[in-house]
């Protein structure tokens, strides 16, 4: 599973960064967390609000911080769907 933190490196996108990561280690998953500034990579994912969350190529959240449980509950999704 791969979560991405798209942002400009801001103070909000640090934040979110923090709040995935502890998420990832509350999950007890097998979860890699990328931080992605690039511009374009994060245009790529049709994301025009930052920071933003993306798991597994689904962009979950833009322009807040969601927190740490509720970014668990859709790490929980995600590895569900794996599962099936």
């Amino acid at each position: 599973m791969e979560i991405k933190v798209l942002g400009s490196g801001c103070a909000r996108c640090k934040k979110l960064l923090a709040e995935a990561q502890e998420a990832v280690e509350r999950s007890g998953q097998a979860v890699s967390v990328v931080k992605v500034e690039d511009v374009q990579a994060i245009m790529a994912h049709g994301v025009r609000q930052t920071p933003a969350l993306v798991i597994d190529g689904r962009v979950r959240s833009t322009g807040r911080i969601p927190g740490v449980d509720e970014i668990a509950g859709w790490i929980a999704q995600a590895a569900g769907r794996k599962d099936t």
